[in-house]
């Protein structure tokens, strides 16, 4: 009886090319498992990443919680954010939702965690051009979830963003 080895390829590969022909080959299957796991990780990741849009009465709200570490230390020194991987930014941007026109509005808000552990958002207003941020820094733990109340007013309207977020030391 013929192994398996003996069977494939009888008689015109040596024992040691075939041996080596199965090492390439796992080597290859373990390569493309590698790239596509990178792959995964680089589209959650970007997904992590991604600013997100909520209609809220007249406005469209653009919203993204990140690491303060992804901005560049002149972007962060000007905005006066200190960049560690213990602090992250909220960046809120107001804009009227027919002409997409930046809104000069007041934003508060609250970052709490699943303990029920309290943080107040300060937002600063910046302005860049036509457009405008609001900026808040805080700081959070490993795996923290944070649940965000945010407050957006414009004379009597007020208009209340809540999203949750689980943040990540790098």
């Amino acid at each position: 009886m013929r192994t398996f080895l003996e069977q494939s390829d009888a008689g015109k590969k040596t024992f040691s090319e075939k041996v080596e022909f199965m090492h390439s080959s796992l080597y290859s299957i373990k390569v493309t498992a590698l790239l596509l796991l990178l792959a995964a990780g680089f589209v959650f990741q970007t997904k992590a990443l991604a600013e997100e849009k909520t209609t809220l009465g007249d406005w469209d709200v653009h919203h993204i919680v990140f690491t303060s570490t992804f901005l560049t230390p002149e972007i962060a020194k000007a905005n006066g954010i200190v960049r560690s991987k213990f602090n992250a930014v909220v960046n809120i941007s107001v804009l009227d939702r027919d002409d997409q026109k930046a809104q000069n509005v007041s934003v508060t808000g609250t970052a709490r965690n699943l303990l029920g552990n309290s943080k107040k958002l300060s937002f600063k207003k910046v302005t860049d051009g036509d457009a405008i941020y609001y900026l808040a820094v805080f700081s959070y733990a490993h795996k923290e979830n944070f649940r965000f109340e945010i407050n957006i007013q414009r004379g009597n309207e007020t208009q209340t963003l809540k999203l949750q977020q689980v943040m990540y030391v790098d």
